[in-house]
């Protein structure tokens, strides 16, 4: 089984003012100068799945300028044995909208037909970041097995706002809480079980499968009081237990945003944030290949990947490596560097396009 991006137009896209590209199967490596618009071929897959997309913008800044017309972008995929015409855009500063195979569609239904992994240079500091960074990366792997989560998600973050908002105004009713409260413990409960499971299944794929790259172990851990594992039953009775605490700070110190994503280098026994520049990069590439082998086995193929600048803090050996590992997963990765001579191991198993600008406008050339 198949996923795969077959063709791709951009319209008023960033620095692209029209650009269509067609596929075959082949990884796709893009190179050019920095500043020449590789970065934003990526985002712009990246928005074909639910989210804000690799660079997490506003949806009206990715319009290119001076026009702000806003953007298209189209995509005809083919996913496992069907094969969809995918539309995404904005229309001046309007929102976001969908369309799949003619039809709107809400952003979640982008998750059920693709599933998009990537790693992008901003992730290389992730292990030397604040806990909310590797929450941020976490989810992101939880929503590629279970596109749900990002509803709970969202249902959390806007009962616990409110909730906030009670805390920092000193109401004491509890009635109000209450309700806010049982959405907060109802929506958590699921974010932990699916981080939980997420992990579980990361750590299976790693287990017995020979790599180039080091295996890491994961573990979820919590800033607060109560486990990582958290139930909706232990949650609501955390909140109401903590209302006068919360309060005395302004917001609530209990719960699953409050959760961190732990990893430790398997052969060494050292912390990931102990670990060079370079086993920081490898632990990273590593468990972006565990989660596309896993999602191999739950969706049925491997996800597309995007990988923005990949090569960096990698060797000579270990690029080889991963190009070897991308092919024998048969997923389709599209690839940026600054020359070709990056994917010189990929032989004429690579598909290359040269991206330049000028005038502010990003041009394409496929050889």
């Amino acid at each position: 089984m198949t996923l795969a991006i077959r063709e791709l137009k951009l319209s008023h896209f960033r620095s692209h003012k029209a650009a269509r590209l067609e596929t075959d199967g082949r990884p796709i490596a893009i190179y050019g100068p920095n500043g020449a618009g590789k970065t934003n071929i990526l985002e712009a897959i990246s928005m074909l799945s639910p989210g804000r997309g690799l660079r997490r913008a506003p949806v009206d800044e990715m319009s290119r300028t001076p026009e702000r017309l806003g953007w298209k972008i189209t995509a005809t995929l083919e996913s496992l044995s069907e094969v969809h015409e995918l539309v995404t855009w904005i229309e001046g500063d309007g929102p976001r909208q969908v369309e799949i195979d003619g039809k709107l569609a809400p952003q979640l239904a982008l998750g059920r037909l693709a599933r998009i992994v990537w790693l992008v240079p901003v992730m290389d500091r992730l292990w030397l970041e604040g806990a909310s960074e590797r929450r941020r990366f976490l989810d992101r792997m939880v929503m590629s097995f279970i596109p749900s989560h990002a509803e709970a998600t969202v249902k959390y973050e806007k009962a616990m706002r409110e909730r906030n908002r009670l805390l920092k105004d000193s109401v004491r009713d509890a009635s109000w809480y209450g309700a806010l409260e049982g959405q907060m413990a109802e929506a958590g409960g699921a974010i932990s079980a699916n981080r939980v499971e997420v992990i579980a299944r990361l750590q299976a794929t790693q287990e017995g499968v020979e790599t180039a790259f080091p295996v890491a172990d994961l573990s979820l851990t919590s800033a607060d009081d109560l486990l990582p594992e958290q139930t909706a039953e232990t949650l609501r009775d955390a909140f109401e237990a903590g209302r006068f605490r919360d309060m005395a700070a302004g917001r609530t110190l209990t719960g699953p945003h409050r959760a961190d994503l732990r990893a430790v280098y398997a052969a060494k026994g050292v912390e990931a944030k102990m670990c060079s520049t370079g086993e920081q990069k490898a632990l990273l590439v590593s468990l972006m290949l565990a989660n596309a082998r896993a999602l191999a086995q739950d969706f049925g193929a491997p996800p597309i990947l995007l990988l923005d600048e990949v090569a960096a803090h990698l060797d000579a050996d270990r690029r080889a490596a991963l190009y070897a590992e991308i092919c024998a997963l048969g997923a389709q990765a599209w690839m940026t560097g600054t020359g070709p001579e990056l994917f010189e191991a990929l032989g004429d198993r690579v598909n290359f396009i040269e991206v330049s600008e000028q005038n502010g406008i990003s041009n394409l050339e496929e050889l």
